[in-house]
């Protein structure tokens, strides 16, 4: 039922929504890749080529070079492409409401409805279909991402405990910093000559930073990093918040804006980092809920409009009395971990719910019961139990541990599974200038 906490939506609207990915049918094409059984056309780079382009242009910065760029690209789709595919081999496909959702959530952040985005799209001879399996493609590839990677990180109870002494020692400080992060790679890690060479131009990259040559345009010339194409910018990060891969590199107190920090290695690469910004921290009091839920998931049998419908008759036995919602909750609620307690999920901080489930925790008022509403986890009925106030209580500061641990091993663990993949697949760049995408794969994840 609960889910990590991701920016999905925001990261959707930033790389989106900023130009139309979509271009008219091309009746030639040509094959830039073969990846396993599927390929990449030239209709694809093309299209990420120019929505970078715009994008770019929009913000009033400065592309990298048509090589790297191209580079990029090519190593962003072939990426693409194998988490797709794993998404396939696992039966993973997201249903056309949880899209439908999603898309609204981006629209009405533009503040424009589907039939004028529509409507829109058609004057430029552009899909809105296009668009939409666009979406969808971007909500599988998070998704199995996040399934596959979170199999492979282990959070011990003892590190958990470590990481909660240390918040309560930080008195819940929350210090962020903006920052920039380039990396530079070898094609060869065993040649002292390549490893002198990346050396000598991260110096010189150092030398430009402290003459004042702006940052992310040095990151889209010469960073592998996971950032490139948005400048190498992490944009704010507390402390807790920022990769274990660097994180030891900054101090809440010492590090300030404007410093430079590196080149340091990591099993990545050389990196440098330069401070942007920095601010201070707030105390945050929380909201808490005590609620309880009823889920049904449609299904081949089970249609959406059945599921609703058998909702809206649970609700109206409860509303009349003749049954309650702990009896239903055990009788029929397909949440195995809440259905043994009445559908009773306890106090718990609505943001760490899934975002529709988290709105109705929040608007509900106490004793509610909610109609039928849909995530991506099927039907619900919601009543709220309670609301409190805390500053923090034992379980959520072990929740927010966990969080961190979780966040900060992510981002390694996640180029780590990319690569695996890839050494799995079959590869074949069938344009020259970009073979070496091979030997440079890149993490997409955050």
């Amino acid at each position: 039922m609960r889910s990590i906490q991701a920016l999905l939506v925001t990261i959707l609207f930033s790389t989106l929504f900023c130009a139309p990915l979509f271009a008219k049918t091309q009746y030639l094409d040509k094959i830039e890749v073969v990846v396993n059984q599927d390929v990449i056309l030239n209709s694809d780079v093309q299209r990420m080529l120019k929505d970078i382009q715009v994008r770019y242009l929009k913000m009033q910065k400065t592309l990298p070079s048509k090589d790297i760029l191209h580079e990029q690209i090519i190593d962003k789709l072939i990426n693409d492409r194998l988490q797709l595919q794993v998404a396939e081999r696992m039966g993973l496909r997201l249903d056309d409401v949880q899209i439908d959702q999603t898309i609204r959530q981006i629209l009405k952040k533009e503040g424009k409805s589907i039939v004028q985005y529509q409507q829109e799209l058609a004057q430029k001879g552009e899909s809105y279909q296009a668009f939409v399996d666009t979406i969808r493609n971007e909500l599988t590839i998070n998704e199995v991402r996040q399934v596959q990677v979170r199999q492979r990180i282990n959070i011990s109870e003892q590190e958990v405990k470590l990481m909660v002494e240390r918040l309560n020692k930080n008195n819940k400080k929350n210090t962020q910093f903006h920052f920039i992060h380039i990396l530079l790679k070898t094609d060869n890690p065993n040649s002292s000559a390549e490893k002198l060479k990346v050396k000598q131009q991260a110096l010189k990259i150092i030398q430009r930073l402290q003459k004042g040559e702006d940052a992310s345009n040095l990151a889209r010339q010469f960073s592998l990093g996971p950032k490139a194409l948005d400048g190498g910018d992490w944009g704010w990060r507390t402390i807790d918040e920022i990769p274990s891969l660097f994180v030891d590199m900054f101090d809440e107190l010492k590090t300030k804006k404007g410093d430079i920090i590196g080149p340091f290695k990591t099993r990545l690469g050389l990196s440098i980092i330069q401070i942007v910004d920095k601010k201070g921290f707030e105390n945050i009091t929380t909201l808490e809920v005590n609620a309880r839920h009823i889920l049904i998931k449609s299904n081949i049998i089970l249609s959406d409009n059945k599921a609703q419908s058998l909702l809206n008759t649970y609700r109206n036995e409860i509303l009349e009395g003749k049954k309650t919602f702990s009896e239903i909750a055990r009788a029929h609620s397909q949440d195995p971990g809440s259905a043994v307690k009445g559908g009773n999920l306890g106090w718990a901080d609505p943001n760490l719910y899934v975002p529709e489930f988290r709105d109705k925790a929040n608007t509900l008022a106490v004793g509610e019961i909610s109609k039928p509403f849909h995530t991506m986890h099927g039907w619900h009925i919601l009543e709220i139990l309670g609301k409190r106030k805390s500053d923090s209580t034992q379980k959520a500061t072990q929740q927010k541990a966990y969080s961190i641990l979780y966040k900060q091993r992510f981002p390694a663990e996640a180029y780590a599974w990319m690569n695996e993949i890839r050494q799995e697949a079959y590869i074949k760049i069938i344009t020259p200038q970009h073979s070496k995408v091979l030997d440079n794969a890149k993490k997409i994840t955050e």
